[in-house]
């Protein structure tokens, strides 16, 4: 039995991780900074708490445990921080993945999984989909810590070549219970007003966490050579429009006024009264309005060689 060590195992996204690595048959060990009871009890799960920057802990788990995966799901928003990532937690991040990579390179990981994030592309302005390869440029804080956190692993990488090590560059997440992700792409930063342009058909790039999750499952049991390693993009088929968006929130939850908004001309005449610029670099869930104009998706034929991405808005769980 292959044992797989989570980082950040008890967040949002962790949990499901971990829960599906049980499922298929992994001992699991999870390091968190705080526990809960979704996988308490279940058959080889363990839990350990500790920080992700505890060097000496983390070190320990190596020594003690023959870990054959590694999955880096910690210092990631939607996991275990919240919207606001300040210059503290870009350095809190870069101070876990200096030794964390190495003791597990050292200690003889098959495997490594990197959680990252799409916000490190220049998204372009055109409708082409972004491919792995699309021109990198971060601006958020956020998409500045995972691009770090890529790069450490990549130099941590020259060093043990037969290290698998997959990146994973996703949208934000949603289950049926986590709905932030999506409500803030009809919110007005300013005043919190819910509101849709014209008929809310223009979309947004998201990733239902069962996806993910089925994605990281899948790499684990079947990623078993080289030719594997790399960046894949994850994320849901298709864009999830603004009007989708309130339908699901006026059928699951209580949903106030949703204003009907018609900008004149386009709508990046209208980014000056949304953005403040700083907010715009530390909250993760800012409404960007250039991505409303573009409609950009990420291209997941790639990952999509290991699993077909089957949930969507309409039969999340």
């Amino acid at each position: 039995m292959q044992t797989v060590l989570v980082t950040g195992g008890n967040g949002l996204i962790g949990q499901h991780i971990c829960s599906g690595l049980l499922k298929k048959g992994f001992a699991v060990i999870s390091v968190d900074t705080k526990d809960n009871d979704y996988n308490t009890g279940k058959l080889n799960y363990s839990f350990i708490q500790a920080d992700c920057k505890d060097k000496e802990k983390i070190g320990e788990i190596f020594e003690k445990n023959q870990i054959s995966i590694l999955v880096h799901a910690a210092c990631t928003v939607d996991n275990d921080w919240d919207n606001m990532v300040t210059d503290n937690k870009v350095a809190d991040s870069k101070e876990c993945d200096k030794f964390l990579y190495r003791y597990a390179m050292e200690a003889g990981v098959e495997k490594i999984i990197l959680l990252s994030t799409d916000q490190v592309y220049d998204f372009p302005k055109t409708r082409e989909p972004i491919r792995e390869d699309k021109e990198l440029k971060p601006l958020s804080n956020y998409a500045i810590l995972k691009l770090a956190s890529e790069r450490a692993l990549v130099t941590e990488l020259q060093q043990h070549k037969e290290t698998m090590c997959c990146v994973i560059r996703y949208s934000p997440v949603y289950t049926k219970k986590f709905t932030d992700n999506l409500v803030a792409k009809i919110t007005d930063p300013k005043d919190g007003l819910k509101f849709v342009y014209g008929k809310g058909q223009y979309g947004f790039q998201f990733c239902c966490v069962h996806n993910l999750v089925d994605f990281i499952l899948c790499y684990a049991q079947n990623a078993n050579d080289i030719k594997y390693a790399g960046v894949y993009n994850v994320a849901d088929k298709l864009l999830i429009s603004a009007a989708d968006i309130i339908t699901f929130m006026r059928t699951n939850y209580h949903l106030g006024t949703v204003v009907q908004k018609t900008p004149g001309g386009a709508i990046s005449k209208l980014k000056g009264l949304f953005s403040s610029g700083k907010e715009e670099k530390i909250n993760y869930r800012y409404l960007d309005l250039s991505k409303l104009e573009n409609n950009n998706m990420l291209d997941t034929t790639k990952a999509a060689r290991f699993v077909n991405f089957r949930w969507d808005l309409n039969n999340t769980k």
